[in-house]
Order: structure tokens, then sequence, then C-alpha cells
């Protein structure tokens, strides 16, 4: 099972790179679209790494996209850091679970 990244920026897919794991660029609707086709009939492809920043620009993709029963879809931030807040998990957890921590 191979792990894809689909980024929005250059730095972010070299990095992801120099870990081991290919991926493409997409700086577009279209282009988000098609990626995501692709890695979807790869079936090599288990994880499918998404920019946080595409979650913000195309809603309606990224959702259907975690539909998909072919892959995992896992938004990652980016080199300019995160765009959830600092206590995201604590909040996550508290609200999973129903206890405040």
């Amino acid at each position: 099972m191979k792990m894809f990244l689909i980024s929005d920026n250059q730095d972010t897919l070299t990095g992801m790179r120099l870990a081991g794991v290919e991926g493409v660029l997409a700086e577009s609707r279209e282009e988000l679209k098609e990626h995501l086709e692709a890695a979807f009939k790869d079936r090599d492809i288990g994880i499918v790494l998404l920019n946080e920043k595409f979650s913000e620009r195309y809603p309606d993709i990224v959702n259907a996209a975690k539909m998909n029963k072919n892959a995992l879809v896992i938004e990652i931030p980016d080199r300019h850091g995160t765009g959830r807040r600092p206590d995201f998990i604590t909040s996550y957890i508290s609200e999973a679970i129903g206890v405040k921590l």
C-alpha cells in the first residue's frame, strides 16, 4: 500500500518526496479532481494526502473524496502551518467522548 500526495505547493511536494512519498501539484479545481480520480483508480494507493488548503478552497471535492472507499483521504498542513485552532485535538476528543479535558 502506497501513500500519494496532492499538493498545492512545491515545497510540500519536495519534502514528501524526500520522505519517499510520490505526488503531484494541483493548481486548480479541475486538476485536483483529475488527480483524485487517478489516485482512486490506482489500487496500490491506500492513502491520499491533501493539503488542508484544498478543504478551504474546494470543500465539496474534498468531502466527496473522503467518502471514497478505495483510499483513505487525510488532510495535512503545509509549511505555513495548520488552519486549525491550537486546541483542535483536545476539543475533538472532548466532543467525541463528552468529557471536558
